[in-house]
């Protein structure tokens, strides 16, 4: 399973730079994030290639973060494989609570980091392979 770093902030001018240079000034790489409105606060949800590391210097910096285990799978940057993975999981009444991804330039593979609301109730690994899909683990995303 990847890692993720879920932050929350006050949704004002200026503190997704004050993450992002925290995040730099500790030689830390962000891989991935998204930015999500909630009015008066927002949430940062971000990939980074030393996510407990992270999480220790934004916490010493005041931030309100965690993290969170999440999918982190893989396949050809094909057209048509969003629909195939969402396919093979809506056929094991798999609801996705969260997801967000990109196209790793490297290779040209499309990476999608995904968040379950009932992920125990299948195997998702034999489920997401059998479909022609991978799993990554951190050390996997880090090579990319």
């Amino acid at each position: 399973m990847a890692h993720q770093l879920t932050i929350f902030l006050e949704n004002r001018p200026g503190r997704v730079q004050s993450i992002s240079k925290v995040l730099v000034e500790n030689n830390m790489n962000i891989w991935a994030f998204t930015i999500q409105d909630r009015g008066e606060f927002g949430l940062i949800k971000m990939i980074v290639d030393k996510p407990k590391q992270a999480q220790l210097v934004l916490t010493d910096m005041g931030f309100a973060c965690a993290i969170k285990e999440v999918l982190a799978v893989s396949a050809a940057d094909a057209p048509g494989n969003l629909a195939k993975l969402t396919g093979s999981l809506l056929a094991k009444n798999v609801n996705i609570k969260d997801a967000y991804g990109f196209v790793a330039l490297t290779d040209r593979k499309g990476i999608c980091f995904l968040e379950f609301e009932n992920p125990d109730s299948i195997d998702l690994e034999e489920t997401i392979a059998g479909h022609g899909f991978t799993i990554m683990t951190d050390e996997q995303l880090y090579e990319l």
